[in-house]
């Protein structure tokens, strides 16, 4: 599987349902693939989430080195261009601010907008390690049944906080669904 930043519920669907053939969280780093031929504007660093708006994109701006051959996943950079950090959490507050968990988790997610990582696959392994923790870590793994999704696969429709006003935004950032259903997350995958 790819890396990924706050990754979309399918993709966690389809690593939960991996993890799970494992019986374990701890071969994460062995299914994340950081030696794929890097992909520009894709998930790898982008996330969307749902505003008062509609939805919007969230980047982590990246750089790539100067490198012979192959840049892979594993050798991108994050970039401290712009006040990027600053802006996603603000976007987060503002999006999540009334959801349900957003403050039980805040302090959680925090981190990953003051602290720094020099890699993005680094980044989002520790991001990956979070939500899987905050999902219920190896005992999820135990307790239900995860099947990776496929092209029929519709996500359960869950309560989201501007639902009235833009009905339900299917397959959006694990955040979406960690801040408006909290432990409760872990049925809807």
């Amino acid at each position: 599987m790819h890396t990924t930043y706050f990754g979309n519920i399918e993709w966690y669907q389809e690593l939960l349902a991996t993890l799970q053939e494992y019986g374990t969280t701890g071969v994460l780093e062995d299914i994340i693939d950081n030696g794929e031929r890097w992909q520009k504007q894709t998930e790898r660093n982008r996330c969307i989430i749902a505003t008062a708006n509609g939805t919007q994109m969230l980047t982590v701006p990246v750089s790539v080195p100067t490198k012979e051959g192959n840049i892979t996943t594993g050798d991108i950079l994050i970039s401290d261009h712009g006040n990027w950090r600053h802006l996603h959490w603000n976007a987060l507050s503002s999006a999540y601010g009334m959801s349900p968990f957003f403050d039980y988790y805040a302090d959680d997610i925090k981190p990953f907008f003051s602290e720094k990582w020099e890699l993005l696959a680094d980044y989002n392994l520790a991001i990956t390690k979070k939500m899987i923790e905050l999902l219920g870590g190896d005992d999820i793994l135990r307790q239900k049944t995860f099947q990776k999704p496929s092209d029929k696969t519709e996500i359960k429709p869950y309560y989201q906080t501007f639902q009235k006003r833009h009905g339900f935004i299917s397959n959006l950032s694990i955040l979406d669904l960690l801040f408006n259903e909290g432990p409760d997350s872990v049925l809807f995958l």
